[in-house]
């Protein structure tokens, strides 16, 4: 297991690896949460801690940050029938992701990877 923390500590995830590839996405949440994102399966990952939740737009997605510090966290389906979440990575030790793939999404417009 590997450990992202918030900056002060109230948070912790517990995700199974370092992912291979991490997703930079360019929609108007994303790039102003300034997150790069690993997915993982829903029962990989061990969350601990208090967050907020914010949802919009079409309410799939819950994006949570801690309560104390407001580092972005992870996003999380407001309905659990797909089998994917989202980790920010930022929030694991930059020597975990430094040899990580970074793939630019195009969240804004197309839906497609950029590269």
């Amino acid at each position: 297991m590997h450990q992202a923390n918030c900056h002060c500590g109230a948070v912790s995830i517990d995700v199974p690896s370092v992912p291979e590839q991490l997703t930079s996405c360019n929609c108007s949440i994303c790039r102003r949460l300034g997150t790069l994102m690993a997915y993982y399966r829903l029962g990989e990952v061990t969350i601990r801690g208090e967050t907020d939740i914010y949802v919009w737009g079409d309410r799939m997605l819950e994006f949570h940050r801690c309560r104390v510090c407001g580092c972005a966290t992870h996003w999380w389906p407001v309905e659990p029938t797909r089998d994917r979440m989202g980790v920010n990575a930022r929030l694991l030790p930059p020597e975990d992701i430094a040899g990580c793939r970074i793939r630019r999404f195009d969240g804004a417009e197309t839906w497609a990877f950029l590269d």
